[in-house]
């Protein structure tokens, strides 16, 4: 029994960032929607299996790209923390998620001024990513996502802060692994049923209950961090890196990383929204 209160314990964060990263879908279809449909309209549409290999070769890449940035992270974190201060960078994270489920409700818009931090990184990358478009092969593809993933999200930033507070070089990555995974499957289905769920996506009431399971998560997350949730395992000598389960925590527009709303996929001069 305790082996396996320990095994759950251990992994916990990995399947909080995925839940966030699937929770926080709906704003990966703002962000990276545009860019699924046109790479599935790239293809013709009598061939599906072609299709779907093309889609997932993207996110491969851009799930590749999440974890060597996690894995930055993890890097900087164990070097600035030495195991220390990690539950101020936890509390931090819940403050993100917060904000990140206000955002997804409309509630509330200061995430976007993160996202234009970024901005100035993407805009040196964006100009890459265009010369690989349209995309009809499976390493321009694979490429794409890797370019991708360097995009400014608000919400893989949330998971960023989460993954640098594992103070590990691969407790990071794997967590920004998890997340990547966990917005697979949308942005899989987005690009084969593109208008369908977008549709669905775009629904107020549906947005909301995503926003505000990411904000209860967000508040979990502060409740671990202030050692409010710290039970039997951390007591016994488990890892400060586990102490508590934390949650981490795309229109046809993309973004430009400057929070404004872009134009077209054609342009890809985009809006702020993964």
């Amino acid at each position: 029994m305790p082996d396996i209160l320990l095994t759950t314990i251990d992994l916990a964060p990995y399947l909080s960032a995925f839940l966030i990263g699937f929770l926080g879908s709906a704003h990966c279809i703002g962000m990276c929607g545009g860019l699924m449909s046109a790479l599935s309209f790239s293809i013709p549409e009598e061939q599906v299996g072609r299709r779907f290999t093309l889609l997932l070769s993207y996110n491969i890449g851009r799930i590749l790209s999440y974890t060597f940035i996690g894995a930055l992270a993890g890097w900087l974190g164990f070097t600035l923390s030495a195991g220390h201060g990690l539950n101020i960078l936890r509390i931090i994270a819940g403050l993100l998620l917060i904000s990140m489920g206000l955002y997804l409700a409309g509630w509330w818009h200061g995430l976007t001024y993160l996202e234009r931090l970024g901005g100035l990184l993407w805009r040196r990358i964006q100009p890459y990513s265009k010369r690989l478009l349209p995309v009809t092969s499976l390493p321009a593809a694979l490429l794409l996502g890797g370019l991708w993933g360097w995009l400014p999200c608000g919400l893989v930033y949330t998971a960023l802060v989460y993954g640098l507070s594992q103070a590990s070089v691969s407790g990071s990555a794997l967590v920004m692994f998890a997340f990547g995974l966990g917005t697979l499957p949308v942005l899989l289905v987005t690009g084969v049923l593109a208008e369908r769920v977008k549709s669905l996506m775009q629904k107020r009431g549906f947005r909301t209950v995503m926003a505000l399971l990411i904000v209860l998560f967000g508040c979990w997350t502060i409740w671990g961090g202030a050692g409010m949730g710290h039970g039997a395992h951390n007591q016994s000598g488990g890892h400060v890196g586990h102490e508590m389960p934390m949650e981490q925590s795309d229109q046809l527009t993309l973004p430009s990383g400057d929070g404004s709303e872009g134009e077209s996929i054609q342009s890809m001069d985009h809006s702020h929204h993964h």
